[in-house]
């Protein structure tokens, strides 16, 4: 199996690298020069990496085709290019749903829309995927953990909570920076915040079973530290912000 990845960004530099760490068998994967220094490093860290100029060039050499390019280069490139109905077309474009997806490409080839994050490199994370697909959720099951999803309108649900990864690693650093600014130095700071997260995440996976709200209850002691910073976030609106900003970004995927 060939595969070609048109976009060169950390979602591609990701997940091609999670697929060479794994046990997927794969023949040849063809990458865009877009990113010309994203493209060599990963030239330089994995074999059977190609690096090709021409977009058509890719589509032309492979079997399985990774759309990672922003909105606005999609809309231009994508109609122009040729894919043949035989072909799997992935994308991870946010908005660009399937309908329009399918004018552009204009064959009857299978299309998947998925949604990896860049954990996906250390073959972790959930990966939703839309419509459901064998082959597709068997390959990102051996680098995260498939989702399928058959109705796409609720599919831009995962889409919107994808878009709270940055003010999730924003929070990591507000706290790393407060610490180095009471003296903490900065490794031992981002060591402490990275790694504590790290493990209330996972703890999080273990107890998924039960509803969230009760680890919240039971982080808590009456007139704890904990009990106290939830309710000054409480007092500040800092839970109805993410709230408002999820349904911001829905309503943006829905244009």
């Amino acid at each position: 199996m060939k595969l070609g990845f048109i976009g060169t960004g950390k979602i591609t530099s990701s997940v091609i690298s999670g697929v060479c760490t794994s046990k997927i068998n794969y023949k040849k994967i063809f990458i865009s020069s877009r990113n010309i220094r994203v493209a060599k490093g990963l030239k330089r860290k994995f074999k059977k990496i190609y690096i090709e100029k021409n977009n058509q060039k890719i589509v032309d050499n492979c079997e399985w085709i990774f759309l990672a390019v922003t909105p606005v280069v999609g809309h231009k490139i994508i109609k122009n290019l040729r894919f043949r109905s035989n072909q799997t077309i992935i994308s991870f474009i946010s908005t660009i749903n399937l309908s329009e997806l399918r004018r552009m490409v204009k064959v009857k080839a299978d299309l998947v829309r998925a949604i990896p994050l860049p954990p996906i490199s250390l073959k972790k994370g959930p990966v939703p995927i839309c419509p459901p697909n064998k082959k597709v959720k068997n390959f990102f099951n051996k680098i995260g953990s498939t989702i399928e999803i058959k109705n796409e309108k609720l599919s831009i649900n995962f889409w919107s909570t994808s878009g709270m990864m940055a003010s999730y690693y924003e929070i990591l650093n507000v706290m790393s920076g407060w610490l180095i600014k009471k003296g903490i130095k900065r490794a031992d700071a981002q060591k402490y915040i990275t790694t504590l997260f790290l493990a209330l995440s996972e703890d999080a996976v273990v107890n998924s079973k039960k509803e969230l709200k009760y680890l919240v209850k039971e982080s808590q002691t009456p007139k704890g530290l904990n009990e106290q910073g939830l309710k000054e976030m409480n007092k500040r609106g800092t839970y109805k912000s993410v709230i408002n900003t999820l349904n911001s970004i829905h309503k943006r995927l829905n244009k």
